[in-house]
């Protein structure tokens, strides 16, 4: 810092710490000086005697002329003359979803990966189930089985006009999203002929019998769900679907040596899928991709974060706002199966000593990124 700033900012902190704009004088001082802000005869101080207020009268309620509006000048907190507080002990509130804040139709998406599909929704489970049972009454047709709990609905045998020598049902799953707040749908599809009795027990196949069947209710739920735009409300929830799972098939978790990892309760296949596009939407540069070893390497510089503005004393030594030189690292994220879900893992071969963070800011764009 070159002398002379030095000896402004010193000037400019004695000309703060010596006059009395800040602080509390009690009087205009003889050569004109600036009164305080504070103290009885500040700009802001009380003056006179404190004990003044008492002697303030109490006015009547100010009335609004008929043809005037009085909404903007109501009183915003009614005290109720005779409050009742009830001696019972209060109840742990069932917490309720949020509210749906778009309506729009692309918070309604049907995603397929091969001969699969599946319904994405911006609702949690709670939001969803009484949207379907909509659905089944308004095309008033019976359900065998509605478990909340569980997120399952069955439908019973049906008989379409279409295919009479046939009897159809179908099987509704409702389940949380990769994300909080979220829902995925699945539809399963089973018939057979009418010639055959009915089944006492059902035995569901791992794939529908008619995929175009699926596809045509999955559809018709999508569209439905996409049209009733006046009902994505906290009041229409289920409580008792709010029992379904509540956490989300994607999450950041840590093992016992404290390193993160991102865990996909999905399959294998899917999991692969879903992990290379959250890195394409996240523009990260996949070097290359292995999918029998199960691994992606990338190049990745760490979240970029918004720079403060420089304050006046930053900016008096010469301080700026300029985002730091991002510094691109080679990392290698792997894809491991653990039973029904798969872990994600980032590694970062140099071993810095930001590894760790390092590592998390990658697993934590891609769980951002995933759709």
């Amino acid at each position: 810092m070159s002398r002379a700033r030095a000896i402004l900012l010193l000037a400019a902190l004695a000309a703060f710490s010596g006059c009395s704009f800040f602080g509390g004088g009690e009087e205009e001082d003889e050569g004109g000086g600036l009164l305080g802000i504070g103290g009885e005869d500040g700009v802001f101080g009380i003056g006179g005697d404190p004990e003044t207020y008492r002697d303030a009268r109490i006015l009547p309620p100010m009335e609004i002329p008929p043809e005037l509006d009085s909404y903007t000048i109501d009183a915003l907190y009614v005290i109720p003359e005779n409050p009742v507080i009830s001696g019972l002990a209060f109840e742990d509130d069932i917490p309720l979803p949020k509210p749906i804040e778009t309506r729009r139709r692309e918070g309604v998406v049907i995603q397929n990966l091969g001969d699969r599909r599946w319904i994405v929704i911006d609702a949690t489970p709670a939001q969803v189930w009484p949207l379907v049972r909509d659905f089944w009454s308004e095309l008033d047709l019976e359900l065998d089985l509605a478990d909340p709990g569980l997120g399952t609905m069955e439908t019973a045998w049906l008989e379409a006009g279409n295919a009479p020598e046939t009897r159809q049902k179908y099987r509704i799953v409702i389940e949380p999203g990769l994300h909080s707040a979220s829902s995925e749908i699945t539809v399963r599809h089973l018939q057979n002929l009418r010639t055959q009795p009915v089944p006492l027990t059902v035995e569901w196949p791992e794939v529908s019998d008619d995929f175009d069947m699926e596809r045509q209710i999955l559809g018709a739920i999508s569209q439905y769900l996409a049209d009733r735009n006046d009902i994505y409300q906290a009041s229409t929830a289920s409580l008792l679907a709010g029992t379904i799972e509540g956490a989300r098939k994607a999450n950041i978790v840590e093992n016992l040596g404290g390193n993160p990892y991102l865990q996909l309760r999905i399959d294998y296949d899917r999991a692969w899928v879903q992990v290379r596009q959250a890195l394409d939407n996240a523009d990260i540069e996949i070097v290359d991709s292995n999918r029998d070893e199960s691994v992606f390497n990338v190049r990745f510089a760490g979240i970029v974060r918004e720079q403060p503005e420089p304050g006046f004393v930053r900016r008096l030594f010469g301080g700026s706002n300029e985002a730091p030189e991002l510094v691109f690292r080679d990392f290698t994220v792997r894809l491991e199966r653990n039973g029904d879900s798969v872990d994600v893992t980032s590694e970062l071969p140099e071993e810095p000593d930001e590894a760790v963070r390092l590592n998390r800011e990658l697993l934590q764009v891609i769980i951002e990124n995933l759709v």
